[in-house]
């Protein structure tokens, strides 16, 4: 699978081999990397630069380094953590500001419900009507916090995204809601009149998707999300408003 290293370039030509073997398939995600005594022998170089390759790819979001006796480097399934990252650095670093979020976010939002509601199947809508009874049942049980609800309400959104069968939008709707998560449990999201609020939006949406009304779920999920970026704006002229909450990556 990888050819003896250049000399004069081997600490990119390691990243480019293993990198080029993730992305043609040659190595899938779950598979494990040889050891590093073997990748040294393989590609006739020096553990040093096999360590350095290794901790780019990790950084990457390619590979998993574990520890222990069974532990090693391992192929990811491809996810949006590296790009959220890197949106909450540019905005810790000020380069992005929540009203361009919001502004994006309305966009996306605006093109993902009305594409589903001409895209739904009867297996989609019901997945979205279950998520809505979760949702529901999260608002009304005292064991469940604010932020179960919250997490119904992005799976549903994401749910919304994966109905358009377009894996960008999958992609940039988990960067988007992972990226916000943290206003969600601050300030007015945790009242109980807001979640009450956006579980009837989620119905709304969810019914016109079901009726197949593209023009009226795109009005209600512009409402919806310009109803939650007012709340936001609100929020952050609060005292922490310099800086963009910690952010908790939901379990979809």
């Amino acid at each position: 699978m990888f050819r003896k290293t250049q000399h004069n370039r081997v600490f990119q030509d390691l990243v480019d081999q293993i990198q080029a073997a993730i992305l043609d398939g040659r190595l899938k995600p779950g598979d494990k990397l040889p050891s590093q005594r073997d990748l040294v022998d393989m590609f006739q170089t020096s553990r040093a630069s096999i360590r350095e390759a290794l901790r780019v790819l990790e950084q990457k979001g390619l590979i998993e380094v574990k520890l222990g006796v069974s532990g090693g480097a391992v192929i990811k399934t491809a996810g949006t953590e590296s790009i959220t990252a890197d949106l909450t650095l540019l905005m810790q670093q000020q380069q992005v500001s929540y009203d361009h979020l919001a502004e994006f976010r309305e966009s996306i939002e605006g093109d993902v419900a009305p594409m589903a509601a001409r895209k739904a199947a009867a297996s989609d809508i019901a997945r979205l009507e279950v998520i809505l009874v979760q949702a529901a049942a999260c608002l009304k049980d005292d064991d469940h916090t604010p932020y179960d609800f919250i997490r119904m309400d992005i799976r549903l959104h994401i749910a919304l995204a994966e109905i358009t069968g377009n894996p960008v939008f999958v992609a940039v709707m988990k960067m988007i809601h992972e990226t916000i998560l943290g206003f969600y449990d601050r300030f007015t999201f945790r009242r109980r009149a807001v979640l009450e609020e956006n579980y009837r939006d989620l119905g709304a949406i969810v019914a016109a998707v079901k009726a197949g009304r593209p023009e009226e779920a795109k009005k209600l999920a512009l409402s919806h999300v310009g109803r939650f970026n007012r709340h936001m704006k609100n929020a952050s002229h609060g005292p922490e408003s310099q800086s963009p909450p910690n952010r908790t990556t939901p379990k979809n």
